[in-house]
């Protein structure tokens, strides 16, 4: 038979899981300080808190024995009353580890060298260790070539000299045809002209 020992480090306030085998917790009681290495913790020492059956029930540290019973109780666990004052019947189990226990929660009294992260390993860790690390050198490499790539995009075309020549000639030879168009119309209509500066014709008296 297996149970489920829950770690708690008071320092970083995580908890971490792993089964250990009834050898070294069968009969010890909450409050009672055992070895880590029943968990593969060397070096470390482990203060039991509480744990519940299969069922579920807490055991107590206030009631003896491995029995279940129900019992009349005012504070967890077991009972979170809503307001001060109230008590409640509640089953709960007794501060012995039995068979009927599926989980023992404890927490770290003594620190061994190596920390918990290490030693049950984290996310953080696995992820690290999967993805292998790319040499410097390559990055700053990629790095140099996306912002020549971002220099090219961002710079226009330049137009060759022989094309803006040409655009510039032909300018020129569009502006003197507009210059000559309007001297001739200038010179056709003089007659108009003189007219429009002498005004409207009188009309003589019958």
């Amino acid at each position: 038979m297996a149970f489920k020992l829950v770690v708690s480090d008071p320092k970083t306030r995580h908890s971490y899981q792993r089964e250990v085998s009834e050898e070294g917790v069968l009969g010890k009681k909450i409050g009672e300080k055992m070895a880590g290495d029943i968990a593969g913790l060397d070096g470390y020492e482990l203060e039991i808190t509480g744990g519940s059956d299969k069922d579920g029930f807490p055991m107590r540290r206030d009631m003896e024995g491995t029995a279940r019973k129900k019992i009349l109780i005012s504070a967890p666990p077991g009972f979170h009353p809503r307001s001060p004052g109230i008590r409640k019947r509640k089953s709960v189990r007794g501060n012995t580890i039995s068979d009927d226990i599926v989980q023992i929660n404890t927490k770290v009294v003594k620190y061994g060298k190596k920390a918990l992260e290490r030693i049950f390993g984290t996310k953080k860790e696995e992820k690290q260790a999967e993805k292998p690390e790319e040499p410097k050198e390559e990055k700053a490499e990629e790095k140099a070539e996306e912002k020549a790539e971002g220099k090219q995009a961002e710079k226009p075309e330049e137009k060759p000299a022989e094309e803006t020549k040409e655009e510039k000639v032909e300018e020129k030879e569009t502006e003197e045809k507009v210059a000559e168009a309007e001297e001739q119309k200038a010179e056709e209509k003089p007659e108009e002209k003189a007219a429009e500066k002498a005004g409207p014709a009188k009309e003589k008296p019958e």
